[in-house]
């Protein structure tokens, strides 16, 4: 019996939660506006049938009176007559009329004071119901912009989880960058120390002393070997020899 009563419990409570969550209080208003107005037409409508009911009683009530107005002259005119058992039954008559006329008015009268109590139970109510009206205009407008407050927090929230993963992709960019900066500023350090070569760059001062050394030495032995002559000189290459020849053979023709 414990587990069907907790299981019970757990199936409304679900139920609830579910119900919860599907109800719009907007249309709980509404509905609610819809009732109350319902209720206030009844009101209004009892208030038609009381003055409908008032007025056939007065038109009733009227005729009563026209009947004991007739009656007391027919009673006039028997005794002018002198029919006084004609008079006497037609004021029989009138007193019977007089004695509806008396219970019509006292209706009347009752009917009023209800009709009064209707008018002001229906003015109350209508008060009652343009309040409501106003009050749940102003909750379903509170009620819409907490939603549009909520949605757009909902998506602030989708945005800013994005863009804390968006943050984390530019740190690691910029990490990678630095790393990359550090390495190649590291790599421009070691070249100009000539730890390492750099082969796209310009010789080095004591390359460009030791190349031009090597070209003063060689200029110099030139130098030496035309002052010197053949003796000291160093052995020309055949190309040069050639050229010799053919100066000696050119002087030896001019002085002939």
């Amino acid at each position: 019996m414990g587990m069907f009563s907790r299981m019970s419990t757990i199936v409304k409570s679900k139920m609830n939660r579910i119900l919860d969550s599907a109800e719009d209080p907007r249309e709980t208003l509404d509905y609610s506006y819809e009732k109350q107005l319902e209720m206030l037409q009844n009101v209004k409508r009892g208030v038609v049938e009381m003055v409908t009911a008032k007025r056939r009683i007065q038109q009733q009530a009227a005729k009563v009176r026209e009947n004991v107005t007739r009656l007391e002259r027919q009673a006039r005119q028997a005794l002018d007559a002198d029919r006084e058992d004609l008079a006497r039954l037609a004021l029989q008559r009138k007193q019977n009329a007089l004695i509806e006329l008396q219970g019509l008015d006292e209706q009347i009268e009752g009917m009023e004071q209800e009709q009064q109590k209707l008018t002001i139970a229906e003015q109350r109510l209508q008060a009652k119901v343009d309040a409501f009206r106003n009050k749940k205009e102003i909750i379903k407008a509170q009620y819409t912009a907490a939603q549009a407050q909520v949605r757009i927090g909902s998506a602030l929230g989708g945005i800013s989880e994005e863009m804390s993963d968006v943050s984390l992709a530019v740190q690691r960019a910029e990490n990678k960058t630095d790393q990359m900066r550090a390495k190649a500023g590291a790599i421009d350090e070691l070249v100009e120390t000539g730890v390492l070569d750099d082969i796209t760059g310009p010789q080095d001062d004591i390359e460009r002393e030791l190349s031009q050394i090597s070209i003063s030495q060689g200029v110099e032995e030139e130098l030496a070997a035309l002052k010197g002559g053949g003796s000291g000189a160093r052995a020309l290459p055949a190309s040069q020899s050639a050229v010799d020849a053919e100066l000696d053979a050119l002087r030896n023709q001019g002085s002939s």
